[in-house]
């Protein structure tokens, strides 16, 4: 089951420029930012009050990240939701027959991912995470 709404995942051309608009001009707060090496993007996690809004920004111009800037620019990328147990949402949603990108689950910047692809959900990513135990 998808317990909340993690993160909202937005694509930019150049990850400086974002954070000078979202921080200093629409007033949110940086929280981390991390180079994704096996990804190729580089990212920042912003304080949006009541969730967290992340900026991805491709740092090799052949990334898939690179690729989804060029067909259809700068914008919402993903949706982020967490869930308890990746593995067994995967399984469950395969079972229902939805289209995933990861169908094994992946380490992100909080913990272990998964993508169901786009068309599986009329055109929206989907990311699940479930988060780190500390």
């Amino acid at each position: 089951m998808l317990d909340r709404i993690d993160h909202l995942g937005i694509v930019v051309n150049n990850l400086d420029d974002s954070l000078q608009t979202y921080c200093n001009q629409l007033g949110f707060r940086l929280l981390q930012r991390v180079t994704i090496a096996e990804q190729k993007v580089e990212a920042a996690f912003l304080d949006a009050g009541n969730g967290t809004i992340e900026l991805i920004a491709p740092t090799d111009s052949e990334s898939g990240t690179a690729k989804y800037l060029q067909n259809r620019g700068e914008g919402m990328h993903h949706i982020c939701f967490e869930v308890a147990e990746v593995d067994a949402e995967l399984a469950e949603l395969k079972a229902q027959g939805l289209r995933l990108i990861d169908t094994t689950p992946r380490k992100g910047v909080h913990g272990l991912v998964a993508f169901v692809h786009p068309k599986a959900a009329h055109g929206a990513m989907i990311e699940l995470l479930q988060k780190e135990v500390h």
